[in-house]
Parts: C-alpha cells; sequence; structure tokens
C-alpha cells in the first residue's frame, strides 16, 4: 500500500470527509485536510531506492469548535501513531488555527510518515 493511500485511509476512518491540499468551500465540517511539506529523499549508496519513502505531511482538521477540531486532531494522531500500514513519528505537538473568513477553528499537526512506495 502506498504511503497517501494508507494515510487517507486512517484519516478517513477518523473523519470521512478528507481533502488533499484544500477542501471545497462548502464542505461540511468536521473534515481533514493533509499536504506533503517535504521529507527525507534516502537513496542507497548504489543508487537504488528504498521499498519504503518518506514524507512530512501537514495534518489540518477543521470544525466549528475549537475543541472539536483539537480532539479531532488527538484522534488522527492516536490512529497514526498506531498504525501497522505506516509508520508516522509527530514532528511537534498540535497548533491552533483560526480561519477569519469561514470562523472555522483548526488543529494542525506535522508528521514524519514512513511507508510504500
Amino acid at each position: 500500500m502506498s504511503l497517501e493511500s494508507a494515510l487517507v485511509t486512517l484519516l478517513q476512518a477518523q473523519c470521512p470527509r478528507v481533502f488533499p491540499d484544500v477542501a471545497p468551500w462548502d464542505t461540511a465540517r468536521p473534515y481533514i485536510t493533509y499536504q506533503q511539506i517535504g521529507g527525507p529523499a534516502p537513496v542507497y549508496v548504489e543508487g537504488a531506492l528504498p521499498a519504503e519513502r518518506a514524507a512530512w505531511v501537514q495534518i489540518n482538521c477543521w470544525a466549528d469548535t475549537r475543541l472539536a477540531a483539537n480532539t479531532l486532531m488527538l484522534q488522527v494522531e492516536a490512529a497514526l501513531v498506531a498504525a501497522s500500514s505506516l509508520t508516522a513519528t509527530p514532528q511537534a505537538a498540535l497548533q491552533a488555527a483560526h480561519d477569519d473568513d469561514t470562523d472555522r477553528r483548526g488543529a494542525s499537526q506535522d508528521f514524519e510518515i514512513w511507508a510504500g512506495r
């Protein structure tokens, strides 16, 4: 299973509305967005690629209240850390967000994730 498909499967178990990068404007809350923000790109000395790839992924949980956004983010963190389909390591604690235009509350967290190519 590829990194992105494993990640989406785990995220959808926490919330059915999951989108890469951004959600459509009228998406019902709560929802989750994610995007790759870099990561290591290991290559073996002989020039071969490893069977797994790594990514730094920012996951954003959006809801109507701060409590709901934080609760969803903590559920996502627990699911990712416990997953057997990928290896996820939080890079920091969650960070609060607020979208002034829509009055949505958010929580984001960065993870280093390793999974199949």
